[in-house]
């Protein structure tokens, strides 16, 4: 696959990403020094396959830098299944690629800063928040999810499944609008096809039962995760709490009990 990628000697400014779109280059010395050489005080997250980094480039603008493991073939395909997804796709609720990294060993994906993390950090507690979650904003950040996941699965051709809807993946911008985000583990389904079978991947408390026995990924794979997601979104708390007794660790299985 790597094969698809294409530096160019004579377009130093961009890369052609497989699906034969022109994505903006950026060299690695450029986002070294964006992110203080990739600093820990400018690090904002930590995914499967590498960190993110709050950057400024020459011209004022604030980025979030993704580096992902030059030694890790999942970083590597990670890297390559996102510049496929999305590299061309612009929509209200999805993550927006700025660029990429692809020099040497280094394989970094570049996107716009979102000010407001993600609801992992903010309304699920696992970092400090000031911004006030009332039931305006759950609707608004639900919505906003659902019209994303819409677009991936109605509006592309082939349409695109996420296949790791998360609190951790659900971003917020300045105005609390939702951006879907990570698309390192998503497929494209083929015309006419019901289904994709690919190795189980995902979030353990996100997986949808079916998917998680039979490898066989669809769209109500997606949906069913935004289902825990909204169960997220209305209690204000995780999917799974180890922390609490054991009858009350799970959410799906306590609000499935108090049906």
């Amino acid at each position: 696959m790597a094969c698809c990628l294409m530096c160019r000697k004579d377009i130093e400014q961009t890369i052609e990403a497989p699906g034969g779109n022109k994505v903006k280059a950026f060299s690695y010395s450029e986002l070294r020094k964006a992110t203080h050489d990739f600093s820990g005080a400018n690090k904002v997250g930590e995914g499967g396959f590498g960190s993110v980094f709050r950057g400024r480039l020459k011209d004022g603008t604030i980025i979030a830098v993704k580096v992902l493991s030059a030694h890790s073939k999942q970083g590597i395909r990670e890297f390559f299944t996102e510049l496929t997804a999305i590299s061309d796709i612009v929509h209200e609720n999805l993550i927006t690629l700025v660029g990429c990294c692809a020099e040497g060993p280094h394989r970094i994906l570049v996107y716009n800063y979102l000010e407001n993390n993600s609801l992992a950090h903010t309304l699920l507690g696992k970092g400090y928040s000031s911004i006030r979650f009332n039931w305006r904003v759950r609707v608004k950040i639900a919505v906003g999810v659902a019209h994303g996941l819409a677009f991936l699965h109605e509006e592309i051709h082939p349409p695109i499944i996420h296949r790791d809807i998360k609190a951790s993946n659900i971003l917020l911008d300045k105005d609390l609008t939702p951006k879907i985000s990570d698309f390192g583990l998503a497929r494209l389904l083929p015309p006419n096809a019901t289904h994709v079978s690919t190795r189980v991947a995902g979030t353990i408390g996100y997986l949808a039962p079916e998917y998680a026995v039979r490898g066989q990924v669809t769209k109500k794979s997606d949906i069913y995760s935004f289902g825990v997601l909204l169960l997220e979104i209305v209690s204000g708390r995780c999917n799974h709490n180890n922390r609490l007794p054991y009858e009350d660790q799970f959410l799906l299985e306590r609000d499935m009990d108090m049906l």
